[in-house]
């Protein structure tokens, strides 16, 4: 058993809680999808609502690294259009997650990241062309980028979908991605904090526990986004992620 403040977890849990960590950073790192194979995995152990939390502050320390890299390549008129929008999606989201339970936050989490398949899949056939640029997409997409986001740091899929329709070259999507996510997941602790409770002094000490682990996972995140074809690994992501979503609507 390992303790930490009030938390007591079996080692089997430590070994996921690592693992979670791991994925964060190869997610940060350009493995695009794996960081919600973690997303499930966190919620089966602690909750719907504390894996959030939990995982916040871990996605802010994973997202500096991913800054860091690639600040010189943001597009700053790009994200002017989405914070907004992504703004009031936070707190549309901290609403909701105030006035349900946290089997059916569990529930809302499964179905987010199951749509969110959805869209991986659909966007692996697509006609990229046709995906619209107007201004009322950007902020459609903002709002369900802060909802989800903030109910399960879900939002990556919905927010490939929108940098994809802009056409980005491929340093400057991931460079406007990171910013994107620092500002946002920096914006969504208060809520975690004073509404739902869900970051504190114990919960943050334990998230810190996975900073070594976020490092190696971008180190293995940028061996593997240089080295395994692109392809095969967004598959095998699709394929477990289902799984695992699956797993928590049980």
């Amino acid at each position: 058993m390992f303790e930490l403040f009030t938390y007591s977890l079996t080692y089997q849990q430590l070994s996921l809680l690592i693992v979670v960590a791991f994925f964060i950073g190869m997610a940060k790192a350009g493995v695009h999808g794996i960081s919600m194979f973690a997303v499930p995995i966190l919620a089966l152990i602690f909750g719907g609502k504390a894996s959030a939390g939990l995982m916040l502050p871990m996605l802010i320390m994973a997202d500096l690294f991913a800054v860091k890299y690639y600040h010189r390549h943001a597009n700053w008129g790009f994200l002017i259009k989405l914070f907004p929008s992504a703004a009031l999606g936070v707190l549309i989201a901290t609403f909701i997650g105030n006035t349900i339970d946290d089997e059916i936050f569990k529930q809302v989490m499964a179905w987010i990241i199951i749509l969110s398949l959805g869209i991986m899949l659909w966007m692996e056939t697509a006609n990229k062309d046709k995906i619209p640029d107007y201004l009322w997409f950007a902020i459609l997409m903002g709002m369900l980028g802060g909802i989800t986001t903030m109910i399960g740091n879900l939002a990556g899929s919905v927010m490939a979908l929108y940098l994809l329709s802009m056409r980005l070259p491929k340093n400057e999507y991931i460079g406007t991605s990171a910013w994107f996510f620092l500002v946002i997941n920096v914006f969504k602790v208060p809520f975690h904090v004073w509404s739902w409770d869900t970051i504190t002094v114990n919960s943050f000490s334990l998230s810190l526990l996975g900073l070594p682990f976020i490092a190696l996972g971008i180190v293995a995140g940028i061996y593997i986004v240089k080295r395994v074809p692109d392809k095969q690994y967004r598959w095998l992501i699709i394929a477990v992620t289902a799984l695992a979503a699956c797993f928590m609507l049980v």
